[in-house]
C-alpha cells in the first residue's frame, strides 16, 4: 500500500519499500530548496542539508559520494546541467525518482 505525502507542494507515494516515488522535476524542484545562497547551484554543504532532510545517517560521506557522481566539471558545486547525473544516487536521497 502507497502512502501518498507532499515533496516540494507536489503529491508523492511512498512504497512499501519506504522510498517516496517522485518525477525528476520534482526531484530538481526540491533540491533546490535547500540552495541556501540563491546562487542557482548546490555545494556540499547544501547537499548534506539535503540528505540530512531525508532522515539518513553519515550525511558528509553520502554528500561525497553524490558529489563525485555529478560535479563533472571539479567546481565543487552542482548546477542545473550536472542535477541529471544526482538520478544515479537517488537512493541516498531516500528517493525512487521515476
Amino acid at each position: 500500500m502507497a502512502i501518498c505525502g507532499l515533496v516540494g507542494g507536489a503529491k508523492t507515494k511512498t512504497g512499501t519499500d519506504g522510498k517516496t516515488q517522485i518525477s525528476v522535476a520534482e526531484f530538481k524542484k526540491w533540491l533546490m530548496d535547500f540552495d541556501h545562497d540563491g546562487d542557482g547551484r548546490i555545494s556540499r554543504s547544501e547537499l548534506s542539508d539535503a540528505i540530512k532532510s531525508r532522515g539518513a545517517r553519515f550525511t558528509w560521506w553520502r554528500s561525497g559520494r553524490a558529489m563525485g557522481v555529478a560535479d563533472f566539471g571539479f567546481s565543487d558545486y552542482i548546477d542545473e546541467a550536472e542535477m541529471n547525473y544526482l538520478l544515479r544516487v537517488g537512493k541516498e536521497f531516500g528517493y525512487d525518482i521515476l
